[in-house]
């Protein structure tokens, strides 16, 4: 999995790549599902848009925002969004197909 993190209209500080960083670090068990997580900061007049484009192993991509007057619980309220999704996405491609070993058993 790849991770990139770019500002627009905004220098990103080493404080806010660790923050960020960290907290992409809860999405490691779900880090063989995805190929890459590309993060957006921009900074607009009065509030801070916080973006997230996820690419899939299976090929779905999903883009994710948030807006907030303050860069941090942006970046929290994005992150919470973030898992959601993989959940969701996760469940979606699960097998709901038994095994054919499965299929034998007989239930009593």
């Amino acid at each position: 999995m790849t991770v990139t993190i770019k500002g627009v209209h905004y220098d990103i500080s080493e404080r806010t790549r660790e923050f960020l960083t960290e907290k992409l670090g809860h999405i490691d068990p779900f880090k063989d599902l995805l190929v890459s997580v590309d993060a957006t900061i921009t900074k607009e007049k009065t509030e801070f848009r916080v973006e997230s484009n996820v690419h899939f192993k299976w090929g779905t991509t999903a883009h994710l925002e948030e807006r907030a007057q303050e860069l941090y619980p942006a970046i929290e309220n994005l992150m919470k969004k973030l898992d959601a999704k993989i959940s969701k996405e996760k469940d979606k491609v699960k097998d709901h197909h038994p095994k054919e070993k499965d299929k034998d058993k007989v239930v009593e």
